[in-house]
């Protein structure tokens, strides 16, 4: 009965370790919902490490003054499901989840948003769109 319990487990672990298995490692920039404050849309990125720490950060930077802002978090590691990510130089918190290719923010569950703020320029009739945007190396 141990042998087969310590089975049980050891695939449950094999599985958790393949389910959380990063998508890439790097940095990837992206640009979900489209800014417009006359202070710069922020840039953001997203850097994931070998060892799955998965860091956020943004720059922005004022069109009037030129002055820059910026901040990087360490959001944990990865999680396939559901990251929250807070920033405090803008007190601004927000949850995502990303792939290989894309990134989408979501509701605390992982659920993916919609928003008319997601639509993209040039389909400005559609509305409740999607909220992803594809990361760039």
């Amino acid at each position: 009965m141990k042998k087969v319990l310590g089975l049980f487990l050891f695939c449950i672990c094999i599985l958790s370790f393949a389910q959380s298995k990063v998508p890439f490692t790097g940095k990837r920039d992206f640009n979900i919902e489209q800014g417009v404050s006359g202070t710069g849309t922020p840039s953001y990125y997203l850097d994931v490490k070998n060892n799955g720490d998965v860091y956020f950060g943004f720059i922005q930077i004022n069109q009037a003054d030129g002055t820059e802002t910026k901040e990087e978090i360490n959001a944990g590691k990865y999680n396939p499901k559901v990251m929250k990510v807070y920033f405090k130089t803008y007190n601004e918190t927000f949850y995502v989840k990303f792939d290989k290719e894309k990134i989408y923010l979501t509701d605390e569950k992982g659920k993916i948003k919609k928003s008319d703020d997601c639509c993209p320029v040039s389909e400005i009739a559609e509305q409740n769109c999607e909220c992803g945007a594809t990361l760039y190396q």
